[in-house]
């Protein structure tokens, strides 16, 4: 990995790469540009692409932190308004609204861009960004493919990028503790590392129903749908898609419900002194509890990582009402959850003793036989001072926690658990150093996605 500090953000003389920008774009406000040097202590300057509703809570925590917003991208000029009439009852600046982010891009005034689009938008948005020389802060996952995330690696490198990824759990002292627990050893040898994505209902499943795709209303008015689909194939609009992260029951937009089990896979990473690639991965997964309806990610899988030196199992479920993430309650007190029945959890089985962690503030606890706790601590909820590390790492050019290349290693392993799942539910052998599947020319095809003009990728110039 290049160590080299990445250099302070400057004006990019790039007029190559905004007049193909310029293709995409639809006119926007902007606010008022002017070149400052950032200072320790000064307030930093950011824009926003992706208004939903995770966009919108990001933006609100950099504000609440003291940083202001002087960009809202969207495609749908309501979900921007929202979240600039949100915005403006607490900073001063009153934000640029546009469809796309040309305008934020040129802007010499912002620092950083905060993406915070569907996944099959991240890897166009961080090129554009990387080449505009804006750090950025993405939100997991970093990748749709395997491909663009080799890309999105290169290219923070190439332009000297502070990146961080949405892996709140990488800012958490509560982690930070446990890992330096398991790397002391005081858990033995662990061979066995299981990681639990059982959620009562798959993000886009409202109130735990079928997905349909039966009964489409009109595309809203202010909605651009064909940028929404940016380089996905073309689709007719559906209000099912669009909304309650409906997007997330189809391949072309998004790794599934992975969208949301990435936080605990890259956290048993951490955990596990960020590993080398495994040589094969196996998955098994269907559509079962909700066999027929219209989303495409499976509500049933379990796969299976050979790392050489142990075994990850990553069970996934979309159904069991039980089945409960930490609550907002647990993560702002010092309470642990209902470990059988926490959906999100992670357990390392040592030699010695057993460790179980929950992500997002759900604390940990490690176990010898009879149930008798050896250590424990409680959690919380990491987001403040996830986005506190970026700003800090802006200023000293430092690199973050969630730093991009070990991202990816991680965002890797969503990748080729849903590859095994999609190629029919096979063993596959990886080679990490290729980034390739061994002797599987259908596997390899999933590497990298086609892209709809003028929806494509830039050259890394």
């Amino acid at each position: 990995m290049n160590h080299t500090k990445p250099k302070p953000s400057r004006l990019s003389g790039r007029r190559t790469f905004f007049k193909k920008m310029s293709g995409l774009a639809v006119a926007g406000m902007t606010a008022l540009s002017y070149r400052r040097v950032m200072g320790a202590n000064e307030r930093v300057r950011l824009a926003l692409i992706g208004c939903g509703g995770r966009g919108e809570w990001v933006a609100r925590g950099f504000v609440e932190d003291g940083h202001e917003f002087a960009h809202l991208v969207d495609p749908c000029d309501s979900h921007a308004q929202r979240v600039g009439e949100i915005l403006q009852e607490q900073q001063n600046l009153k934000p640029g609204l546009g469809k796309t982010a040309l305008a934020a891009m040129q802007d010499s005034s912002v620092d950083a861009v905060v993406i915070a689009t569907p996944d099959h938008w991240h890897a166009l948005l961080f090129l554009q960004a990387c080449m505009a020389e804006k750090d950025i802060y993405l939100e997991k996952p970093q990748s749709h493919n395997i491909h663009e995330g080799r890309l999105m690696v290169q290219a923070a490198k190439k332009y000297n990028r502070i990146v961080q990824i949405g892996a709140q759990n990488r800012s958490a002292p509560y982690n930070f503790a446990a890992r330096d627990v398991v790397q002391s050893g005081n858990l033995g040898d662990i061979r066995l590392v299981k990681v639990y994505h059982m959620k009562p209902n798959a993000s886009f499943h409202e109130r735990n129903q079928p997905y349909s795709l039966a009964n489409p209303e009109p595309s809203p008015d202010d909605l651009d749908w064909n940028l929404w689909l940016g380089p996905a194939p073309y689709r007719e609009y559906h209000q099912n898609i669009f909304h309650h992260y409906g997007w997330t029951a189809f391949w072309d937009f998004s790794v599934g419900d992975l969208n949301d089990g990435i936080h605990q896979i890259d956290l048993s990473m951490m955990l596990m002194g960020e590993p080398d690639p495994p040589v094969a991965v196996s998955s098994m997964g269907h559509r079962l509890h909700f066999r027929g309806d219209d989303a495409q990610p499976p509500d049933v899988m379990m796969t299976s990582f050979d790392f050489r030196d142990f075994i990850l199992s990553l069970h996934v479920t979309g159904y069991p009402r039980y089945m409960q993430k930490t609550t907002t309650t647990i993560r702002r007190n010092d309470e642990f959850p209902y470990w059988t029945q926490n959906a999100t959890r992670i357990e390392l089985y040592g030699s010695r003793e057993l460790m179980i962690v929950g992500r997002m503030g759900g604390g940990w606890i490690t176990m010898t036989s009879g149930g008798k706790v050896v250590e424990k601590m409680f959690g919380r909820f990491p987001d403040e001072p996830h986005r506190k590390n970026f700003i800090e790492c802006l200023k000293s050019r430092s690199r973050p926690n969630g730093e991009i290349e070990t991202m990816n290693n991680s965002t890797n392993l969503v990748h080729l658990a849903n590859i095994a799942h999609r190629v029919g539910n096979m063993s596959l052998t990886w080679d990490g150093d290729l980034e390739r599947f061994v002797d599987n020319d259908a596997a390899n095809e999933l590497l990298q996605r086609s892209y709809r003009p003028p929806f494509v990728l830039p050259k890394i110039l």
